[in-house]
């Protein structure tokens, strides 16, 4: 099941979904548009190894925009900031950014209950495209848990994620064991 426009708006109110900024006008029947915040980053080097803190680079989108390149890879982040402490929220890309060639999330594209933070974006393109800071981007979409939650995201002591700023943030994926 999935949360239609009312549910969104009643779970808002109630504080369970939280969305800054929120538009109105963004709140699809069953899904709430995101835009590309004003940071992208890259990679700094070519080869990145799982087992190491892999730094990045972040730059700011020009009022002209950026033109994305295929095989390189671009970490964005979304300009909204959201809270979901009783749903697992899904990000998707919307139909006209597809239509573009653009894939915002490489695997990672549902959230933890209790996730709080701007998302990061794993972008690469199929041919060059230019972006925008402030386009839309991808759409939010909310779904009911069935059973009590533990541990919510944001109260786990090895959350790599929470509380992610209105940047993108690089892999932690070095913090786990292996």
């Amino acid at each position: 099941m999935i949360l239609t426009d009312k549910r969104i708006l009643e779970e808002m109110q109630k504080g369970t979904i939280k969305i800054v900024p929120y538009d109105r006008e963004d709140l699809g029947s069953n899904s709430y548009d995101v835009h590309l915040g004003s940071t992208l980053a890259k990679y700094v080097d070519v080869e990145l190894d799982a087992k190491k803190h892999n730094e990045i680079e972040c730059f700011e989108i020009p009022d002209e925009g950026f033109v994305l390149h295929p095989h390189e890879f671009y970490l964005g982040v979304t300009a909204e900031y959201t809270e979901t402490h009783a749903h697992v929220p899904f990000l998707e890309g919307k139909s006209s950014t597809g239509r573009l060639g653009i894939d915002i999330h490489a695997t990672a594209g549902k959230g933890d209950v209790g996730f709080c933070g701007n998302w990061t974006l794993e972008i690469s393109v199929k041919q060059p495209v230019r972006v925008y800071k402030g386009m839309p981007i991808g759409q939010l979409i909310y779904f009911p848990v069935d059973g009590e939650i533990e541990v919510k995201y944001n109260q786990k002591g090895n959350a790599k994620y929470s509380g992610q700023p209105n940047k993108p943030v690089e892999s932690m994926m070095w913090k786990n064991q292996f």
